[in-house]
């Protein structure tokens, strides 16, 4: 004789990209903090744009510059490399620390940097055909270009994505990975871009 015991029905399949849960921080993708300060930088901006001094101008766009290259050196050559040889629950530690501040923080920066340094550039004649220098300011503009390209268009939209992911019920962990790699090698081209800006901003400051 044979028993037949029913178990009733067998229980679902588990996706295969499932792993173990992973424990993730509270964290807000859009720090209230972060995006008061970004607007604090902006009010600034439109000010000294309508006001149209020379210092103010020159101040923002050398102190914003500055803390752009600062961040894409630091993430490009210090961060990156570590982040990449770090566990999965320690990049998500400090993914949910950092990232949410740089989703408000580095727009901010970016545009204030590019419009205080046209409006500057304006105002000195430098971008004029006529400036002796001219061909540099051009390459200026170009590498600056490509660099905001990069940081809004790839850097911005893999933070947030990396942000949103963790904030499901059950991350991926395969999605988080192919966006931090992302994120990372994007952070390595604006690093070797700001390189090269370090370059022609010397060579136009010394001529």
């Amino acid at each position: 004789m044979v028993s037949i015991t029913s178990e009733g029905p067998p229980a679902p399949a588990e996706p295969a990209h499932a792993g173990p849960p992973i424990s993730i921080p509270d964290f807000e993708i859009v720090p209230r903090v972060g995006l008061a300060l970004a607007g604090v930088i902006l009010v600034a901006l439109i000010v000294v744009v309508a006001t149209g001094g020379l210092w103010p101008l020159e101040f923002m766009h050398v102190v914003f510059g500055a803390g752009w290259t600062v961040i894409d050196l630091f993430l490009g050559f210090v961060i990156g490399p570590i982040l990449g040889s770090l566990s999965i629950p320690a990049r998500i530690e400090f993914t949910t620390k950092f990232m949410p501040k740089m989703v408000v923080l580095m727009p901010a920066i970016v545009t204030t940097t590019l419009v205080a340094g046209w409006q500057l550039s304006t105002h000195l004649g430098t971008n004029l055909n006529t400036y002796h220098n001219h061909a540099w300011v051009v390459a200026s503009m170009i590498v600056v270009g490509v660099m905001a390209i990069v940081a809004l268009g790839l850097l911005e939209p893999a933070n947030i994505a990396v942000l949103v992911e963790l904030k499901k019920p059950r991350p991926n962990p395969g999605v988080i990975e192919r966006l931090m790699k992302r994120f990372m090698y994007a952070a390595g081209i604006t690093g070797l871009m700001q390189v090269a800006t370090l370059v022609i901003m010397t060579k136009l400051a010394s001529s």
